[in-house]
């Protein structure tokens, strides 16, 4: 029996979620992953030992349930689902119900109150209701997710060796996913130091777009050429072309235009310092993922 504190992992068959539950895991806590659905990567999790609870965070009732008898949380909302807000009002009504002590909010480095992005402001406002709840609550704000050049390049790196993307020619150090959930699990391992911060999550090095596509030529071994989009044809493409809801697609061409205003500028060593070791360099996760710039072979939804 363990003697360390439980934690409630949302999300946790997600990109960060499922790292974090392996890695809290490995130091010794007991983890309760809160999933939609029974599937494979579910069965994957409790194989590793973590408690499986189907939950809905839009049901009050729902998260009461997954919160009862946990002491810490990791709060992370997938942005392909609408009702963000909704969903952060119940955890922490439920969460401050339960005397959860610490909770861990993935939020954005573009969420603030000024922000033009309807999703973006709505990280902003959850992160206000999760200061007021008194909860314990650090906020985690990456930058791009690495993992992002994938579902949007991937394909047309493969095909035409172009990466279109509408961020123009200011820069971001984008951090795998890997890496994010090093923080993430740092902070929940150990929380009191943390407590009230916004953690500005990126990876080594600010880079303009051309110049991460001169990184995936180089280890891929082509030349490839980045093409800035108008950022409404973007936006076009990816309800029209790629399926994605028009209210996620009106999130990512806000961001779009955040980052040519150098919002997502930002070198930090968050990874290093929370998360135990410094974060992976572009040229290593882009070696990682050799295959899927080569075939194109990518699904195309963000997932946190």
């Amino acid at each position: 029996m363990s003697n360390y504190p439980k934690i409630l992992i949302t999300a946790a068959a997600g990109k960060t979620g499922a790292p974090v539950v392996e890695q809290l895991l490995e130091r010794g806590f007991p983890v309760r992953a809160m999933v939609r659905r029974i599937d494979e990567r579910a069965a994957r999790l409790q194989a590793l030992g973590a408690e499986i609870v189907v939950g809905d965070l839009h049901d009050l009732e729902s998260v009461r349930a997954a919160v009862a008898g946990v002491e810490r949380v990791y709060f992370c909302y997938p942005p392909q689902l609408p009702h963000l807000l909704l969903a952060a009002s119940n955890m922490a009504v439920a969460a401050k119900d339960a005397g959860v002590r610490a909770l861990v909010n993935m939020s954005q480095i573009s969420a603030r109150e000024e922000a033009t992005s309807p999703l973006a402001r709505a990280h902003w406002l959850s992160e206000s209701l999760f200061d007021w709840a008194d909860i314990g609550a650090v906020h985690v704000k990456p930058t791009f997710f690495a993992e992002m050049l994938v579902l949007f390049g991937a394909q047309s790196v493969a095909t035409e060796g172009k990466l279109y993307l509408p961020y123009g020619q200011e820069r971001h150090a984008p951090v795998a996913a890997a890496d994010i959930a090093r923080v993430i699990s740092g902070v929940l391992a150990d929380p009191e130091p943390h407590v009230g911060a916004r953690l500005v999550v990126t990876g080594p090095r600010n880079l303009t777009l051309q110049e991460m596509a001169d990184v995936i030529g180089r280890e891929i071994g082509e030349e490839v050429t980045y093409v800035d989009l108008p950022v409404e044809a973007w936006q076009e493409i990816l309800v029209e072309r790629v399926g994605i809801p028009e209210y996620l697609a009106v999130h990512l061409a806000e961001v779009a235009k955040d980052h040519q205003r150098g919002v997502f500028s930002a070198e930090t060593d968050v990874v290093e310092r929370v998360g135990g070791r410094p974060p992976i360099a572009l040229e290593d996760f882009v070696r990682e993922a050799r295959s899927l710039f080569v075939t194109g072979n990518v699904q195309t939804a963000p997932a946190a």
